[in-house]
Formats: C-alpha cells, sequence, structure tokens
C-alpha cells in the first residue's frame, strides 16, 4: 500500500498545538433502523490538541462531518470534559496491516 496523501497548499491557520499522549474515550450516534439512536462507543489515542480540536489516532474511519462526543482529558486525571467534536478529515495508516486491523489518523474539530 502507498501513500496516497497529496500535498497542498492549506490557506486555514493552525493555532498552537500540543502534544497530548492520552487514551480517550469517544462515542459515535448511529441510526440504525429508523430513527433509533445506537452510541458506539470506542477508545482512541490522542497525539496532540488546540483550541480548536485534536488529532486522534484509532482503530476506526469515522465519516468526515460525523459528530463524536470526545471525553477529554483533564489536568487532573479523574476528570474528563465530554466535548462535541466534527471530523474533518482521516487518513489510513498503510502499514501492511490486515483489513480487520487498521489504523487511521482522525482530524477533529471542536464544536462551540
Amino acid at each position: 500500500m502507498e501513500w496516497e496523501w497529496p500535498i497542498q497548499d492549506s490557506h486555514e491557520s493552525h493555532r498552537e498545538r500540543a502534544a497530548l499522549l492520552r487514551s480517550i474515550t469517544y462515542e459515535i450516534m448511529a441510526q440504525e433502523g429508523g430513527c433509533s439512536n445506537v452510541v458506539k462507543r470506542g477508545k482512541a489515542l490522542s497525539l496532540n490538541i488546540s483550541s480548536g480540536g485534536m488529532l486522534l489516532l484509532m482503530d476506526q474511519a469515522p465519516k468526515v462531518e460525523q459528530v463524536l462526543k470526545v471525553y477529554v482529558p483533564t489536568p487532573i486525571t479523574i476528570a474528563e470534559t465530554p466535548t462535541l467534536a466534527e471530523v474533518r478529515w482521516s487518513r489510513m495508516l498503510p502499514f501492511g496491516m490486515s483489513h480487520s486491523d487498521t489504523a487511521h489518523f482522525v482530524g477533529i474539530k471542536f464544536m462551540f
């Protein structure tokens, strides 16, 4: 598998980012069988954070514009702040893993 990540000039300003290597919990609301909402919970590894969003390493690739509830770690390790975030992009890591065992970089933007 090749790196299929186009290099593009970005006119978006990226706020200052800080490394944040922590396991975080997330929830995805999904509609199954009509109007019922099903919550899918999972864990991800946060890689960095800014006031505008986070970079996550996940075992799945949520759809772009999917809304997640992420539990952002705080300086007090027993407290987590639930925050809504929108998936802006995802990229699969091309490390020859099987299709059932993949990893993805996922960029999320906090919703205010």
